[in-house]
């Protein structure tokens, strides 16, 4: 197989997080590009400007082989916006995991707090769940995408705050992951904060990867 998979990650993380992950695509044959980015410091846009060169690198070094790509939660709205504007003639699939595709309440909740504005900056201010000024930013899904959210919650506050009936991952509501034009949605038991390292997750994300679905 020549196929290649990126990994962006989440806000306020670094690509580390996404390393065990990154080994396991390697184990099953895939090359693996493990993307890092200031993902505190500047606007969804500016980072998708940020990542490009080293986008457009493995796109190229690909040759005739699929480019695939996986984000964990901002992670995945980096991808919609740099697909909007720069997708590779040679896309592959497309898995999201634990992506607030329709914001997050807790960022609703926080967004003026000036401790939540100094940790998770510009792009901070992006993840709320009025999505209306970012419709033009990410466009419409026409690619195979496949989402992964978790709905295993160990914070009661951030809970309470999405709503004590609501399915959640602690952060991001199950329904916050759905986006229309996904080819497949699945709910695994997990909590929004261990999803990289969710072995689960792992296999669920390869299954889509090789087969475009995943395994029930």
């Amino acid at each position: 197989m020549n196929d290649t998979v990126l990994l962006f990650h989440g806000i306020a993380r670094t690509k580390k997080s996404m390393a065990k992950l990154a080994g396991f695509l390697s184990g099953h044959g895939y090359r693996v590009v493990n993307v890092g980015y200031p993902s505190t410091r500047f606007s969804i846009s500016d980072l998708v400007d940020i990542i490009r060169p080293e986008i457009d690198d493995a796109v190229k070094k690909a040759d005739d082989g699929r480019v695939h790509f996986v984000g964990y939660s901002m992670g995945g709205l980096v991808i919609r916006a740099f697909l909007r504007s720069y997708r590779p003639a040679n896309l592959g699939r497309v898995v999201m995991v634990g992506t607030p595709n329709n914001g997050s309440q807790i960022a609703d909740f926080l967004k003026s707090w000036p401790l939540y504005r100094k940790v998770y900056g510009p792009a901070g201010q992006q993840l709320i769940t009025d999505q209306t000024a970012m419709t033009e930013l990410f466009g419409t899904v026409d690619y195979e995408l496949g989402i992964i959210a978790g709905n295993r919650t160990i914070d009661p506050v951030s809970s309470l705050i999405i709503g004590l009936r609501v399915p959640n991952d602690g952060k991001v509501s199950v329904e916050s992951t759905r986006l229309d034009g996904a080819a497949a949605h699945i709910v695994i038991p997990a909590n929004h904060t261990f999803l990289p390292v969710n072995k689960m997750m792992w296999s669920q994300a390869l299954s889509f990867l090789k087969d475009g679905r995943f395994t029930s």
